[in-house]
């Protein structure tokens, strides 16, 4: 069964559990799937409201972005478990199998690169929770604020799903590569989460 399709007790049962599946990164696709609704939800808030009638284009292109994101993140949370199930079975590879070191490769490669997915969909959510949170409706800021920390947390999952593949790489040349484009993304995104959380304090504390 799909695991986006669980219940929320189910998911959280069986990501408390000892099996497998789902882990970090499929948890952390979740996180930003949430992340992304409430950036819709900000939008619908928003929209329809003679207050915020300059800027309605705007909310419906950012709810349309939003919406394909949460969608993107909520199927990743599936494929994320289907990317590490090849690597879990060649684990149990007899090392001195002359085709290990191919399998592994091959299947550390896999599993990286649903969390990466994961990272850059987030940094981009990231993106739109600071125009919600400056053009949104002030009843809704919250929201934006809320999103924005969700997909910080989904991009700095990721980025933890793709260094413990890539570690294992005999390929440094694409294991860094992998690295760096993580590395890149969240000395950027990290920042521009931090400013968007921060704007939405100082509108709530004064």
């Amino acid at each position: 069964m799909d695991f986006s399709k669980y219940r929320i007790n189910e998911f959280l049962s069986q990501l408390s559990s000892k099996e497998a599946v789902p882990g970090g990164g499929g948890a952390s696709a979740l996180v930003g799937a949430l992340g992304a609704a409430l950036g819709c939800m900000v939008g619908n808030l928003t929209v329809g409201k003679a207050k915020y009638k300059d800027v309605e284009t705007d909310m419906y292109l950012l709810m349309n972005e939003a919406e394909q994101l949460q969608s993107q993140l909520t199927a990743l949370i599936q494929k994320d478990a289907d990317g590490f199930a090849p690597l879990a079975k060649a684990y149990s590879m007899d090392k001195n199998d002359p085709e290990y070191d191919t399998v592994m490769e091959q299947c550390l490669r896999k599993a990286a690169e649903t969390p990466l997915e994961i990272v850059r969909l987030s940094c981009r959510m990231i993106e739109l929770h600071q125009q919600f949170a400056d053009k949104g409706s002030t009843l809704a800021v919250s929201d934006a604020g809320t999103g924005v920390v969700f997909c910080w947390a989904a991009m700095y999952g990721g980025a933890l799903n793709v260094m413990v593949n890539t570690r294992l790489m005999k390929d440094r040349v694409y294991a860094e590569r992998m690295n760096n484009e993580v590395e890149d993304l969240m000395n950027k995104y990290w920042k521009l989460a931090d400013e968007t959380y921060e704007s939405v304090f100082r509108k709530l504390k004064n």
